[in-house]
């Protein structure tokens, strides 16, 4: 059996790409315990969210943009 420090090193010489889609796997597989009532309502707000911007009722700002709002209200 490989050890955690050998299959990192072997992860990370795949491509990027074949890297997101491990990430993507592995936390997957960390959320066996989601609710799916709580699921459900993510999957709406995000439909809404998003039919909020496609229609232009909101605008989106780019995520550094958001970060910084964040932080200078923060006082950081």
């Amino acid at each position: 059996m490989r050890s955690i420090e050998q299959l990192t090193e072997e992860i990370l010489s795949l491509p990027s790409a074949s890297r997101a889609l491990l990430a993507e796997k592995i936390v997957e597989s960390l959320e066996f315990d989601t609710d799916l009532t709580i699921q459900a309502a993510w999957i709406t707000e995000a439909h809404r969210r998003l039919s909020e911007v496609r229609s232009g009722d909101v605008q989106s700002i780019p995520g550094e943009e958001a970060l910084a709002q964040v932080r200078r209200l923060l006082g950081q």
